[in-house]
This record gives structure tokens, sequence and C-alpha cells, in this order.
């Protein structure tokens, strides 16, 4: 397809595209003359998952192309292709300023921190997800995890590992129906790319039907009134 119908496919604005390809988060289409370029599905695909990280998960433009760059790196398995694309994504802060109500100025780390990531460890061995002990603190969302966990502590909600177990087993349910929908997919380019934007275009639907059972729950328990 030309650049106007792949314009007028995606919804995504002709200059919009153009800008893309400087960027280098599109790769440039077959030259067919001086002026005139060919673009095939690939494209499409490739466009749709911009605009999703870009409009729905916020990710700032250099952020995207290094996300797409472990996308593309068929030097990898497909975990550590997966991985290394899905690590890339922006996550929650990792790490509290470390000052402030239970926090300590300069280098050391605060009680809840270090209780965090005992019951984040101990969570993890009683789940038997060793691939996520054995990454531990090389891995930005078990950072996230014990930054949130820390957090919760100062506030006064202590969150250990038995009471973690439970939700993490039903998003353990979750994840495999995420990846048995990736497999879907033919190619390993189009399973990774489908991996990122499931990633940022499912959270929102996630968030909202855990909101929505709670009110259901809630009303079935309390009633209306």
């Amino acid at each position: 397809m030309r650049l106007a119908e792949l314009s007028e496919r995606s919804g995504v604005a002709i200059a919009t595209i153009k800008y893309y390809l400087r960027e280098g988060l599109l790769p440039p289409g077959r030259r067919v003359s001086a002026t005139t370029a060919d673009y095939d599905e690939g494209h499409l695909r490739r466009l749709r998952l911009v605009r999703a990280m870009i409009q729905v998960g916020q990710v700032p433009v250099a952020r995207v192309r290094q996300v797409l760059a472990h996308v593309d790196d068929e030097s990898l398995g497909r975990t550590m292709r997966l991985g290394a694309a899905l690590w890339a994504l922006p996550h929650e802060p990792e790490q509290a300023d470390g000052k402030g109500e239970g926090g300590e100025d300069g280098d050391g780390e605060d009680e809840a921190t270090t209780a965090a990531r005992a019951e984040v460890d101990q969570l993890l061995r009683t789940l038997g997800w060793s691939t996520a002990r054995e990454l531990g603190e090389l891995s930005p969302v078990h950072r996230s995890l014990v930054a949130a966990v820390a957090t919760l502590t100062r506030l006064g909600y202590p969150w250990d590992a038995a009471l973690m177990a439970p939700y993490a087993r039903l998003m353990h349910q979750v994840a495999v129906r995420d990846l048995d929908f990736v497999e879907t997919f033919p190619s390993e380019a189009e399973k990774v790319e489908t991996a990122v934007a499931a990633t940022i275009l499912f959270q929102p639907v996630l968030k909202a039907l855990h909101r929505l059972a709670q009110e259901e729950e809630s009303a079935r328990r309390y009633g209306l009134e």
C-alpha cells in the first residue's frame, strides 16, 4: 500500500507517519521511485503498536525506540526478547525518595523497604516462581513491587507474603491467558509486538474490571442502600 492508504487504514495522519519514519519508529517502506514507497501489513501492525505506546501508554519516543529495538532483536530467544521489550517499558516508581515519613536521607535503606524485600522474596518462594527470584533486583518489575509494598507498610497497610499470594495466583492465571493469546500469532515479531501492545492496552481493562468486580461484590454483600 502507499502512504495515503497506510494513513487511511491506520487512522494516523501522513505527517505523523513521516515523523515516525524519521525517528526510526517505523521501518522504511520498499522504495518504488525517488518519491514513492510501498508499505505492507507489517508496517500497519507496527504503526498501531507505536500509537498504542505513545497515545495510551504515554511512552516517550526515545523509550519507544528502545522497546522496538528489543522487539526486533532476532538474536534473542523468545523469552529474553519478550522480557527485554517489557522491561524497557516505563514502570511504576521503583524507589521512594528516601525522605519523609519512615524514610531516611543518604544511601541507606529504610526498614519498610528491607521488610518489603523480604516479603516479596518469601512470596516468590511460596509460589515457586524461581525465575523471578533469580532475576530479583535486576527486574524493574521486582523493584516496583518492593517499592509498592514498602509504601503500603509506611502508610499502615502492611502487605505480607500471605496476603499477596492469592492475588499473585490470580495474576498467574491472567498471564496464562495473555500468552495463550500471544501464541495465536504466527511470527516471532508479531508475538512480541502483541505482548507489548497487550501490556499497555489490557492493563486499563483489567483495572476497570477489578473495580467493577468490587462494586458488584459490595452490592451483593451490603445491598444498594
